[in-house]
């Protein structure tokens, strides 16, 4: 077991390098790219600054519990999109060009090739960026954050993690059947666009309703992101059992994306075959 951790940690690593080097083959596109995500961030903190200037809550968020909110979103969405996206949006290519062959004549895990090959560096930034905007926002609030509450956040930032990179996962594998799958990779972003903002904010109405619903419980993408910043900001979680719920949502999340990968690579043809 220990030995197998050294060797799939040497691996990442060596896939960290050759990002690195990548990124420095191209330093003005990697300049350019941390000065456009820079301006981003600042936008998106200036366009909430100026609205709770005019009101003091938005539904039962105040400024500084809702860049906690904004902070937690933008840290597991830097994390997905820096190590998982490249890769996923790239596994449709592997088959068509038939690469894949060489992923898996590997003596490691396909899966853990697939996920981990292409890392975005300069989407890691924003992991910084996000982490400044929420100690910031931590450090408004008036009171203190347990350190049972630290914890916790992190174990439902990693499920949040976990839930998406499962999600990308599970629609990359349909590339086998499809050849392509751009569609289905839109898709994701057209979803998980309902996740920039807090659960709360679609109640009042029927349709909102079942939004609210069908995004927190069917396809828990406002749960995971909405939970995690409610419990770090020592808001009420409702219903209590909710938070359990989101790291479940993870684990099982895992569970049936490998499932879905292992079941996909069986039906794939090779070029030979």
């Amino acid at each position: 077991m220990l030995e197998s951790l050294k060797i799939y940690g040497a691996v990442l690593g060596a896939f960290l390098r050759n990002a690195w080097v990548r990124e420095l083959t191209f330093r003005a596109n990697f300049f350019i790219t941390l000065v456009t995500r820079g301006c981003w961030f600042a936008m998106q903190v200036y366009l909430f600054d100026t609205i709770f200037r005019q009101v003091p809550l938005i539904n039962d968020w105040s400024r500084e519990e809702y860049f906690v909110f904004m902070a937690t979103g933008m840290l597991i969405n830097s994390v997905v999109e820096a190590f998982f996206m490249p890769n996923c949006a790239n596994f449709s290519e592997l088959i068509r060009t038939g690469n894949l062959d060489f992923v898996l004549l590997k003596p490691i895990d396909p899966q853990f090739i697939v996920s981990f090959e292409k890392i975005d560096l300069a989407m890691l930034s924003q992991v910084a960026l996000a982490g400044s905007l929420l100690a910031y926002a931590l450090s408004r609030l008036d009171h203190t954050i347990s350190w049972q509450n630290v914890l916790l956040y992190f174990v439902l930032v990693s499920a949040a993690v976990a839930f998406f990179y499962s999600l990308m996962l599970a629609l990359a594998a349909t590339s086998i059947f499809f050849g392509r799958n751009q569609g289905l990779l839109d898709f994701w972003f057209y979803v998980t666009v309902f996740a920039r903002y807090p659960s709360t904010i679609y109640s009042g109405s029927p349709a909102g309703e079942v939004v609210r619903f069908v995004f927190s419980y069917v396809l828990p993408i406002l749960l995971v992101v909405t939970i995690p910043a409610r419990v770090l900001g020592d808001m009420v979680v409702e219903p209590s059992w909710v938070a359990g719920f989101t790291v479940a949502t993870g684990l099982a999340a895992l569970l049936v994306s490998r499932l879905i990968f292992l079941w996909s690579i069986t039906r794939y043809r090779s070029v030979g075959g």
